[in-house]
C-alpha cells in the first residue's frame, strides 16, 4: 500500500524552499503519494500562538537571519536572507499551485511549487504579481489557463478547507509533514521523515 504525506505549507516560506527538493526526492524513492496543503498561516497563527515574522522579538528576527544563512550553505541551496520582495503576499500562489493541482495532478503542483519557492528566495521575483506567476507557469511547461482557475470559487474554497484542516490537525508551522496523523515540523525533520517512511 503506498504511504501518503500531507505536505503543509506557504508559498512565501523560507524553509519550505529549503526542504523542498529534499523532501520530493525522498518521497520519490520512498515511493510515496504527497498530497499539497497550501494554506493560510496568518489564520493558523491566529489560533497556534504563531507570530508573524515582523512581530517576532528583536533578537528572534536577527537569529532567523543567521539559521538561514547557515542552511543555504550546508545544504548548498541558494538563498537570499532579506530578498527584494519579501515579507510578500502568498494567497495568489497557494491558489495558483491549488488550481495546478486540481487540473493537472500533483507532480505539475510540485513542481510549480519549487519554482515559486526558488522564484522569491534564490531569484528575488514577486510571487505576488500576476505576471510572474504567468512566467513561472511558462517556465514550468503549464498552461497559463491556470490562473483563471485560481480564481475561481472552487479553489478559494479548497485554500480556506486546507487552512481551517491545518487548524485542526494541530499544524503549525511550515513546512509540515503529516504522515498517519504524525507531524514532523521543519524541513530539520526530514531525517525523521526519511526514517518514518522507511519504517512504513
Amino acid at each position: 500500500m503506498t504511504i501518503a504525506i500531507d505536505y503543509y505549507f506557504s508559498p512565501q516560506s523560507p524553509w519550505t524552499y529549503l526542504g523542498h527538493v529534499r523532501f520530493t526526492e525522498l518521497a520519490q524513492r520512498a515511493g510515496a503519494s504527497v498530497r499539497l496543503v497550501p494554506a493560510d498561516f496568518g489564520k493558523v497563527f491566529a489560533v497556534s500562538g504563531g507570530l508573524p515574522l515582523g512581530q517576532r522579538a528583536p533578537q528572534r528576527q536577527a537569529y532567523r537571519l543567521v539559521e538561514l544563512q547557515r542552511y543555504s550553505q550546508h545544504l548548498q541551496v541558494p538563498l537570499h536572507v532579506k530578498p527584494a520582495f519579501f515579507p510578500v503576499a502568498g494567497d495568489d500562489a497557494a491558489r495558483l499551485i491549488i488550481a495546478v493541482d486540481l487540473h493537472q495532478g500533483s507532480p505539475a503542483a510540485l513542481r510549480l511549487s519549487g519554482a515559486i519557492f526558488k522564484a522569491v528566495w534564490a531569484e528575488q521575483r514577486n510571487i505576488a504579481d500576476s505576471a510572474v506567476l504567468a512566467q513561472l507557469l511558462g517556465e514550468q511547461g503549464l498552461s497559463e489557463e491556470a490562473l483563471a482557475q485560481s480564481r475561481s470559487p472552487a479553489v478559494q474554497q479548497r485554500y480556506e478547507a486546507n487552512t481551517q484542516e491545518a487548524i485542526d490537525r494541530a499544524v503549525f508551522g511550515a513546512p509540515s509533514y503529516v504522515i498517519d496523523g504524525e507531524i514532523f515540523w521543519g524541513q530539520d525533520r526530514l531525517d525523521f521523515v526519511e526514517r518514518r517512511l522507511a519504517a512504513a
